[in-house]
């Protein structure tokens, strides 16, 4: 059955990270669907240097794939005592085989008993639109400050979250509730700054590029 039109699609086969952005999309109006959707979609190589190149390949080859407007990101964390390290590798920092507790462990590991006040990270995201064309139509980018605990703390949010502490608030990610997170987050800043030229855009999405 053909999905309704029009929409965007957003270009994650994570769905945490999905109903994330979905969340924020909703009281706008801004109609979503994800790559689970579709029953074929793009492998992507993410072999960029940094979030924007990663998200704009991944938004244009989706876009083309599909041939609907698409929404892609690419996301996470640079820690200042690893010079940067993981940044664009953040999913696969502990290997080919990376899972969320086997990079945290391995993030603990590299960052041994630095003191916490040279525990400085900051989370990024960038965030890519593209026509089904695949033309570059929006973008935006925001980073979230804060500083990597001793250990994981919290159950919630996903990635590096039990270990990222936004100071103010004295708790990590994984603490914060889905309603402080959202507020905070690297990926909601991004979005938020996204959604005037998204509503914008929306005039658009009958058009086929």
């Amino acid at each position: 059955m053909p999905l309704p039109s029009p929409f965007f699609v957003l270009g994650t086969g994570n769905r945490k990270k999905g109903l994330e952005l979905a969340e924020l999309l909703a009281p706008f109006g801004i109609a979503i669907r994800t790559l689970a959707d579709f029953s074929q979609h793009a492998e992507i190589v993410e072999d960029g240097r940094t979030f924007a190149e990663n998200a704009v390949k991944k938004a244009t080859e989706q876009a083309k794939c599909l041939g609907h407007w698409m929404i892609a990101e690419d996301s996470g964390i640079s820690v200042d005592a690893l010079g940067g390290a993981p940044g664009i590798f953040s999913a696969r920092f502990s290997g080919p085989e990376a899972n969320d507790n086997s990079n945290n462990r391995f993030l603990l590991e590299k960052l041994g008993d630095l003191p916490l006040e040279k525990r400085t990270a900051h989370y990024t995201c960038h965030i890519a639109v593209a026509d089904p064309s695949g033309n570059i139509r929006a973008e935006t980018e925001a980073c979230c400050k804060g500083r990597i605990r001793f250990e994981p703390v919290g159950s919630g949010g996903f990635g590096y979250d039990p270990l990222f502490e936004i100071v103010e608030y004295k708790k990590t990610f994984g603490e914060m509730s889905p309603a402080i997170k959202k507020y905070l987050s690297h990926r909601s800043r991004a979005m938020r700054e996204l959604i005037p030229k998204l509503l914008a855009l929306s005039e658009h999405l009958g058009d086929d590029g």
